[in-house]
């Protein structure tokens, strides 16, 4: 059939098919060059520089011929690739590897295939006690003349195995048999790209060696498809996201609501960043297990390949992806903050002038630069303002004052925007309400070794989710925040002049009940440093900030002064936990849930010390006990494991870290891949120690206390006040912890589960929990008791034993041994007594003057155990 009579026939059946496309064909659209391969990049796919969006259908099964080809005959098949090249597809999904001359008719009509190498027909060999690299070679020599074949978008190595095979074998022996699979077509065909296609039953699969995450996926609801596709952007981290399978049956739903859905499908799929989309299927003729379907119809044309409905509603959305939906997009201007950035400037701005926006400014403001940065920038149609150096803060503050966009969007100089970042940033802001967005930043592909191993390393600028959604935190070189959110809270704060400028704009955003985005694909990318001594700069720096940040914020830090997140850190370089971990895979009865999600829960109480930088002073003051040691031996028998132990935690971690750390050079001898993960593991054990230095430098040390205060070293408490006033109690619980906070102290409420209402933290040893009991009376009045109870068992219980082990010490003549420790047990013992005084204080200051429109009562009682005024009251009324 010709492309004219398709297009006519489209034009009578479908109404409106042989209409002229609604918009002319960008560099997005424009058919890609099959010559080159395509390349995964981030969360997009490349071919050579330009962006490609897979617009593509799926191609069978169908019944095989005599050469076991499960293919129609070569006519067949050129035929639907012209129509199919009529309507803008151009990827083509198979599922069993495709004979040579497909993949011929496909380059011929500029498309790229999918090609599916169904291992997972292969699956049950398994049971058989073969190994997996023996599967592995099986699948491959199926494949026959496809190795390196132009027309290959990539290879599926397996598509959809049963959610019930996986539960039978387990998650991680399924795992390794992908994992082999895709090794082993990397070594057939190196330059190609590799996925395996999940569903939502098999969700909890972790495959790291794939380039792209693929998942068949059938929601109708596009709220539900947008939700979804939020968890999957995360579960791809920093990988493209491609829907291969998406339909609706129109024998059961109709070939309207077919169209209808379909095109909802496509359109939110694209919305949500994803790098392409497969319509499920190209015809309603589909062999499978030896016979015809026919109770099912998911195609886009009928068996005689007549058109449906659906491929009209098909055309209209990939003639208009990745922006399916037209919607008022506001000016935006684009702040960039530089001090001597001149060997990055040049290629963040050229970044920002190939974007695609339609209304956009872009400010560069010099902050005292004393390199050739104000003189390149000067070389592009920027607003250019230049200041003295004050600080990365009251430069972005700069850029705020001078914008005339709705919203304002900052990037480092370092970094360069892909090209549709602005549209991700504003679409999500717009579409979602959200008075901030951010998005992922990447290391670029092969920038260098030092920096590809920094990107595997802790403290890179990371994203904190609290829901697939929704962030906590967002760093500052990728956000885009609306004008009037920021002029509400203030600009950003001065006195970051290097970092923790952004943590802190999050934290009064989200203060303020003003709601921050994350939006997957709108993706900078962002250089890392690129020696060793810059990189231990840049985390010492942060150290500073983060005890910036605990002066502002000491609420948000816990008793070792480390930020207490509320939601999950996402990114690379995050250090692997060596300890038993008690994953969970939720299965459903008999593991029969449609979706089925892998659980990982949060790391609590011992098991994060290791993770902080503080961790090092226990391994020191652990190394003093041995050095005390020399004096007293036995102290050496007991130190020496414990730093020991102490040690290897910091290794383990390490190394585990190290040998996960994925590289983006594919092409990598093994000697060159030792050395990276090596210098990967060594800033593993660096990177701690550098953020320590800039924390305990600048006044982070969990020794001190959090707020000043008159002492008052009580253990236990008790205050009883008297009120004629109603008030709600919850709203006397909140003045009381508004006195503490303003303190400076540490709030955590009481859980379900407690005895207790307000736990009050000034430093690590001790914590006061106050418990508040109001007793309702006649005319509104109330009765309100406070009670307050220190608990500080652990540091007493070291305190004794420190204490015992100086006794001993002196009982065994060690006397500077003993010395010694009692000078640790006294020093320490005054630390305790110090925060306990601390502690006192600010709760008795915090309850007696946070109880409203009440008098104090004293603690004197009657005969009948109630306070004496308080019973004389009760006796002869309220005194006038």
């Amino acid at each position: 059939m010709s492309s004219a009579l398709y297009q006519a026939e489209g034009s009578k059946e479908s109404g409106g098919l042989g209409e002229p496309l609604a918009r002319s064909r960008g560099p997005e659209n424009a058919p890609s060059r099959t010559d080159l391969r395509p390349r995964a990049s981030g969360k997009f796919l490349f071919v050579g520089d330009e962006t490609l969006y897979v617009r593509g259908v799926t191609y069978g099964t169908f019944r095989p011929d005599a050469e076991g080809h499960e293919f129609p005959a070569r006519d067949v098949v050129s035929r639907d690739f012209e129509m199919m090249a009529a309507i803008d597809v151009n990827a083509v999904r198979t599922y069993t590897p495709p004979p040579a001359w497909l993949l011929d008719e496909a380059q011929r009509h500029g498309l790229r295939v999918m090609v599916g190498l169904a291992a997972e027909r292969y699956v049950g060999h398994l049971n058989d006690g073969r190994r997996p690299s023996e599967i592995a070679r099986m699948v491959c020599d199926s494949v026959g003349r496809c190795w390196g074949h132009p027309a290959v978008l990539c290879y599926a190595v397996a598509n959809e195995i049963p959610a019930s095979t996986v539960r039978w074998f387990g998650r991680r022996r399924m795992e390794r048999f992908v994992t082999h699979l895709c090794e082993a077509v990397r070594r057939a065909d190196p330059d190609a790209l590799v996925t395996y296609v999940s569903y939502p039953s098999t969700e909890y699969l972790q495959l790291p060696l794939i380039d792209m995450v693929a998942f068949n996926v059938y929601l109708e609801c596009p709220q539900r498809l947008a939700l979804y596709l939020a968890r999957l952007q995360n579960l791809a981290g920093e990988r493209p996201l491609l829907m291969t399978e998406l339909g609706l049956d129109s024998i059961r739903n109709g070939e309207a609501k077919q169209a209808a859905s379909l095109a909802s499908q496509i359109e939110t799929a694209f919305a949500g960043g994803c790098a392409g989309v497969f319509a499920y299927a190209w015809t309603d003729a589909w062999h499978r297990g030896g016979e015809d379907v026919e109770d099912w119809a998911f195609g886009l044309t009928r068996s005689d390949r007549r058109p449906k409905p659906a491929l009209a509603a098909v055309r209209r959305e990939f003639a208009a992806a990745p922006w399916c939906s037209d919607i008022a997009l506001p000016r935006v201007s684009v702040v960039v903050c530089t001090f001597n950035g001149a060997s990055t400037l040049r290629e963040c701005l050229d970044g920002l002038f190939a974007l695609d926006y339609p209304d956009y400014e872009v400010i560069v403001v010099n902050d005292g630069s004393t390199d050739a940065a104000a003189a390149i920038a000067a070389g592009y149609p920027v607003r250019l303002i230049t200041t003295e150096n004050c600080g990365l803060s009251s430069a972005r503050n700069v850029g705020l004052r001078a914008a005339t966009g709705e919203i304002v969007a900052y990037i480092d100089d370092d970094a360069h925007p892909d090209r549709h970042w602005l549209q991700y940033m504003v679409r999500t802001c717009v579409e979602g309400d959200w008075a901030a967005v951010g998005g992922p930043n990447l290391a670029p592909p092969d920038d260098g070794v030092v920096a590809e191993c920094v990107a595997n390393s802790p403290g890179a600028p990371m994203h904190v989710l609290l829901s697939d959604r929704e962030a906590e935190h967002v760093p500052g070189c990728n956000l885009a925040i609306r004008h009037s959110a920021l002029a509400q809270v203030g600009g950003f704060d001065p006195r970051f002049r290097v970092a923790g400028d952004d943590v802190d704009l999050c934290w009064r955003l989200t203060e303020r009940n003003l709601k921050i985005g994350f939006s997957p694909s709108a993706v900078v990318w962002h250089h890392r440093r690129s020696s060793l001594r810059a990189y231990l700069r840049q985390q010492s720096g942060y150290g500073e900030a983060e005890a910036l940040l605990e002066r502002k914020w000491p609420q948000k830090y816990n008793g070792a002064r480390h930020i207490r997140w509320g939601g999950r850190l996402y990114g690379k370089g995050l250090t692997r936990h060596i300890s038993a971990r008690s994953w969970r895979v939720y299965y459903g009865s008999q593991g029969s849930a449609p979706f089925q999600s892998l659980y990982e829960p949060p790391y609590a109480g011992v098991r994060t010390l290791p993770l902080m930088p503080e961790w090092y002073l226990v391994i020191s003051a652990l190394a003093l006990l041995c050095v005390l040691g020399v004096a007293w031996q036995p102290l050496l028998f007991v130190g020496a494991p414990l730093l020991a132990a102490a040690l290897a935690l910091v290794a383990g971690q390490a190394l585990r870290s190290g040998a996960a750390a994925q590289f983006s050079t594919r092409r990598i001898s093994r000697r060159k891949l030792f050395g990276m993960r090596a210098l990967t593991t060594l800033l593993h054990v660096l990177q701690p120690a550098a953020r320590l230095y800039g924390r305990l430098a600048h006044g982070l040390k969990p020794w001190s206390a959090r707020a000043p205060a008159r002492p008052r070293p009580r253990s236990r408490h008790t205050w009883t006040f008297w009120s004629t006033r109603w008030i709600d109690p919850p709203e006397r619980l909140r003045a009381i912890e508004h006195r503490v906070a303003a303190a400076g102290a540490r709030i955590r409420r009481g859980g379900d589960y407690d005895r207790w209402d307000i736990e009050v933290e000034v430093g690590m040893l001790v914590r006061e929990r106050l418990l508040m009991s109001v007793e309702e009376h006649g005319g509104g009045a109330q009765l309100i008791r406070v009670r307050a109870c220190l608990r500080g068992k652990l540091p007493l219980a070291v305190g004794a034993i420190v204490g015992a082990l100086t006794l001993v010490a002196a009982l065994d003549h060690a006397y500077l041994a003993a010395a010694l420790l009692g000078g640790v047990g006294i020093a320490f013992l005054m630390w305790f007594y110090s925060e306990a005084s601390v502690a006192a204080g600010v709760v008795a200051h915090a309850v007696e003057h946070g109880v409203e429109m009440a008098t104090p009562l004293p603690r004197s009682r009657g005969s009948d155990g109630w306070p004496k005024t308080l019973a004389r009251e009760r006796r002869d009324g309220p005194a006038e």
